[in-house]
């Protein structure tokens, strides 16, 4: 069975208090190049820093613990944005593209009993608690490989199973993030429709600007 097929997962099993911990990872380490240099984190959202909504929207979907991923301005970034309870790691290298920042990112999650890491990107508003809610409950193991779609089409936010962290940092390369894991194993991959509920546009041009609203 394709990918694609995967279009929703299975009925989830009752909650109990022994459910795994699934991680919140949020990449905010780019330099905003083509919107002239400007840090995707600290762009205006509703009156605060933009990487305080992704934050909101991980933890309102149950993530928990949140680490996020610092680069670009990143001590104007810890002193302009309120993180309080997230655990905030700099990736000195994060010029290098996206794949750097998610090496840094899961490793940052060793030792922390999570079962999964749920990954998503700053620069994406209109995404919201319910799709991540969503991703967040087609976790099924430490093997888990999930992404949102939308119009049948894979995109973020993703969840990887602890199992897969290894992998993935190993191949994480440049602006590739976890694409060749995800192109390795797309017939793994549990897609979850969010389309009816997220927007799933980047803030990366002037343009763009207009949809922080």
């Amino acid at each position: 069975m394709s990918a694609a097929e995967h279009t929703q997962p299975p009925p989830a099993p009752p909650m109990t208090d022994r459910d795994p911990v699934i991680a919140g990872l949020l990449l905010a380490a780019g330099g905003g190049r083509r919107l002239g240099g400007r840090p995707k984190a600290l762009l205006p959202y509703r009156g605060r820093p933009l990487v305080e909504n992704a934050v909101r929207v991980l933890r309102e979907a149950g993530c928990g613990p949140v680490h996020v991923v610092l680069g670009a301005s990143a001590a104007e970034v810890r002193e302009r944005a309120d993180l309080t309870g997230c655990v905030v790691v700099d990736n000195p290298d994060w010029a290098e593209g996206m794949g750097s920042s998610l090496r840094v990112g899961l490793a940052s999650l060793a030792g922390t009993g999570a079962g999964a890491a749920l990954v998503s990107l700053v620069d994406q508003p209109g995404i919201g608690p319910a799709a991540v809610s969503r991703v967040r409950a087609a976790y099924r193991s430490p093997a888990s490989l999930v992404a949102a779609s939308y119009d049948g089409e894979r995109g973020h936010p993703v969840l990887f199973g602890a199992d897969r962290w290894a992998d993935i940092a190993a191949t994480a390369t440049g602006d590739q993030g976890a694409r060749v894991h995800l192109r390795n194993h797309a017939d793994e991959v549990m897609l979850v429709e969010c389309g009816d509920v997220a927007a799933a546009f980047d803030i990366d041009t002037p343009p763009d600007l207009a949809r922080l609203v």
